[in-house]
């Protein structure tokens, strides 16, 4: 059980002291409002914690069977509430990024403010989150404007860029006020103290669970995920143009896009069956190794193709938000809903990547 990463990073600096849970204080310390941050600072180590609590509630979810039903009951959310508190400052500002991005790309203008501002702090964010999985196969071309519509879309732009600015910016400043005082809340210390205890105690259902086999529950997850792909429309993915996927992004629904939840829900299942094989390895987090001791570089291909279809659709999703703005001019809608079907379109990239790299029979390192 990988008790002791969860319990290293609530002592190494995730204590509520720490003024800056994800990337703001970057942002602010390289404004000059303060030192140089230190590689091992509270970035980081909310961070490090915000990862421990994710893989203990996905390791919980995968070998309960073997744990007391109480205490694992009462457990997983409250780390499932810990992770996603800590995630959701980061998310808005990595969205952000994305957004403005996608904007300067599309209509060839100068980078915005935000973006100018945001940028500052991105190297650094992006070197900490690095993931070391091998690159994804190339996805399809993304549809870019005509030169025609390039004019009109910068008139635009720079409005739609501050529209996003402002609300993705306010959604993450109240995230982190949510996540500063969920790490000085008396239920966060309660979590951390059950956390640390699992180091040297786990609840066991009894003594016969502490000999039994955790192949079969590893095994599970797998047929788990193995089902759920199963239910994808990779024939459709494996197309490089999914004409249905961008019908429902042009209705006026804000209903989440119906193809996404499976997606979603495939990600995850990834996600927990890679925790059931590092386990099963005894190995670090970062290696997803199976119980021989290799390494899949397909699910390390394929958890990365999903990580980008994520991101592209909570962006549309954001862009699409944005554009439900009421009273905002023509040339800004115009802009958002190019932004919108730019993002959609990254989507289909990521579903063609992942297809592509499942496909493949396993490459055993």
């Amino acid at each position: 059980m990988p008790g002791p990463a969860a319990a290293g990073a609530h002592g190494n600096g995730a204590h509520p002291s720490g003024a800056h849970p994800s990337g703001a204080g970057a942002v602010d310390r390289g404004r000059g409002r303060g030192p140089a941050p230190a590689p091992d600072g509270p970035v980081d180590a909310a961070r490090a914690l915000r990862r421990a609590a994710r893989r203990l509630s996905g390791t919980l979810h995968t070998f309960q069977p073997l744990l007391d039903a109480e205490w694992a009951e009462a457990m997983r959310p409250e780390l499932a509430w810990l992770s996603g508190t800590l995630a959701l400052e980061h998310a808005y500002a990595s969205r952000l990024d994305r957004l403005l991005q996608a904007l300067h790309r599309l209509s060839g203008s100068a980078a915005f403010p935000a973006q100018q501002q945001a940028g500052r702090a991105a190297p650094a964010r992006a070197a900490a989150t690095a993931d070391p999985a091998p690159v994804a196969p190339l996805a399809p071309s993304v549809t870019r404007p005509s030169p025609a519509d390039r004019g009109n879309l910068t008139v635009g732009a720079a409005k739609a860029g501050a529209l996003l600015d402002r609300q993705l910016t306010l959604a993450r400043t109240r995230a982190h006020s949510t996540a500063l005082q969920a790490l000085g809340s008396s239920r966060f210390h309660a979590v951390a103290d059950k956390v640390a205890l699992l180091a040297s105690e786990v609840p066991l259902k009894d003594t016969a669970a502490a000999a039994a086999d955790l192949r079969p529950l590893a095994a599970a997850a797998r047929d788990r995920l193995t089902d759920a792909v199963a239910a994808l429309p990779l024939v459709t993915a494996g197309n490089p143009y999914n004409a249905q996927a961008l019908v429902h992004g042009l209705s006026p629904d804000p209903a989440p896009h119906p193809q996404d939840a499976q997606w979603h829900q495939v990600r995850l299942l990834l996600r927990l069956h890679r925790y059931a094989l590092e386990v099963l390895a005894g190995t670090d987090a970062e290696d997803a190794d199976g119980a021989d001791g290799t390494t899949d570089v397909r699910l390390l291909a394929a958890g990365e193709a999903l990580d980008r279809h994520r991101d592209a659709s909570e962006a549309a999703a954001a862009a699409a938000q944005a554009a439900r703005t009421p009273r905002i001019a023509p040339a800004t809608a115009y802009a958002l809903g190019v932004l919108h079907a730019d993002q959609r379109h990254e989507v289909e990239a990521a579903r063609y990547a992942f297809q592509h790299s499942w496909r493949k029979e396993p490459i055993r390192l």
